[in-house]
């Protein structure tokens, strides 16, 4: 799939984790098709070996505990709660800040690994939007009188 139409999908790969119910393969390979740019990479390594097999045992949290790992190196788990009938997931780069100071991505969903894989989707998305330049480039249009000349003095 294009780069470029794989992170439009990720806003509404947000909304679809947030709508359903619970984990499946088809759902967990969307993921990985949508938004990972490293587990592709890896090939028949150890550690993609290690993510198949817990996809293939239905080990969601695992898996998506694992697909962080591989996907977001710089990024840990900060905060993982069950309030309400909810779980809530915090992804950090500094856990070592206080909460207040610290801007971590928050997911959260009845069910844990929706909640992880939705803070993931959250922190991929971020990624995408940070790469974006703040200001449009355009191509200046070029005037057909325009000549360049040298005006150089070596007096």
């Amino acid at each position: 799939m294009n780069v470029a139409l794989r992170h439009h999908d990720l806003p509404s790969l947000g909304d679809r984790l947030r709508h359903t119910q619970a984990v499946t393969r088809p759902l967990m390979l969307e993921i990985i098709d949508k938004s990972c740019r490293r587990v592709p990479l890896l090939g028949q390594s150890e550690r993609a070996a290690r993510l198949s097999h817990l996809i293939d045992a239905e080990a969601w949290t695992d898996a998506a505990l694992t697909l962080m790992e591989l996907e977001l190196p710089r990024w840990r788990v900060r905060r993982i709660a069950y309030d309400e009938g909810e779980w809530h997931c915090a992804l950090s780069r500094e856990r070592e800040l206080p909460d207040w100071l610290d801007a971590a991505v928050e997911g959260c969903h009845g069910d844990l690994a929706l909640a992880l894989l939705s803070a993931f989707v959250e922190v991929q998305a971020l990624a995408v939007e940070a790469s974006r330049p703040s200001v449009p480039t355009v191509r200046p249009a070029l005037d057909p009188l325009y000549q360049p000349a040298a005006c150089e003095n070596f007096s």
